[in-house]
């Protein structure tokens, strides 16, 4: 038996959620003028043309607005890595981590304020909340799920063993998949996360001017190294 249909939002909760995305759109706009430790809602207020006063009744700080733009960041930039996945197969390793660094660096380089707001300086004063963790996380799923797909082929390499300690302390992102990753492997993935990352950063943020000439290679040899240690 099929579920009912949601019911029609009200006509109060259509103009909510629009007005919400007015607001996201004008603070995206600030990011690209000003930052986002120069965020703010009187700004957004004005770019509207309303009073502060009832922005505040759909955001109720600055944190909160800075919250809003991390989830949706994160949100859209996953939507770009699993899209990445859609026509490969479970098996193919190697294509799924070459697509899946490929989206990423595309995503950074087209959006690179966005970029810098989830992987940049962090913003004076602000902590990002619980929030933030869900759609943090779904944007390093399609990594793990690629690196257990690596483990699980009856060629792959056998990882490196780790001490307890340094096991236990990786014990999360192990077990964020199943069956969980063994230690190494995870070990492996993250420093190959972390160069990934580093890497994108380092070109957007101007680190690579007139010493790389051409990033676009550079990030192909980039990927075809780290395959090696992620499994592919």
């Amino acid at each position: 038996m099929s579920e009912p249909a949601p019911a029609p939002r009200t006509a109060r909760e259509r103009a909510r959620v629009e007005l919400t995305r007015e607001i996201l759109a004008s603070a995206g706009r600030q990011l690209v003028e000003v930052g986002p430790a120069a965020l703010s809602l009187r700004a957004v207020a004005r770019d509207l043309g309303m009073a502060s006063s009832a922005v505040y009744r759909y955001v109720d700080s600055r944190d909160a607005l800075l919250t809003l733009l991390l989830v949706e960041g994160y949100e859209d930039l996953a939507a770009a890595l699993e899209a990445s996945q859609e026509p490969l197969a479970e098996d193919d390793v190697s294509g799924r981590f070459r697509a899946l660094g490929r989206a990423l660096r595309d995503w950074a380089r087209a959006q690179p304020h966005r970029w810098a707001l989830l992987y940049g300086s962090p913003v004076p004063g602000y902590v990002a909340p619980a929030d933030t963790v869900g759609p943090a996380t779904r944007v390093v799923a399609p990594f793990l799920e690629t690196l257990a797909a690596a483990q699980a082929r009856p060629d792959a390499a056998v990882p490196p063993t780790l001490g307890d300690d340094l096991a236990a302390s990786l014990a999360p992102v192990s077990h964020a998949v199943q069956p969980p990753l063994l230690p190494g492997r995870t070990a492996d993935g993250l420093g190959t996360w972390s160069a990934l990352v580093g890497a994108v950063s380092l070109e957007l943020f101007g680190h690579f001017n007139n010493a790389v000439l051409d990033p676009e290679a550079w990030f192909e040899h980039l990927l075809g190294r780290l395959e090696e240690s992620f499994g592919g």
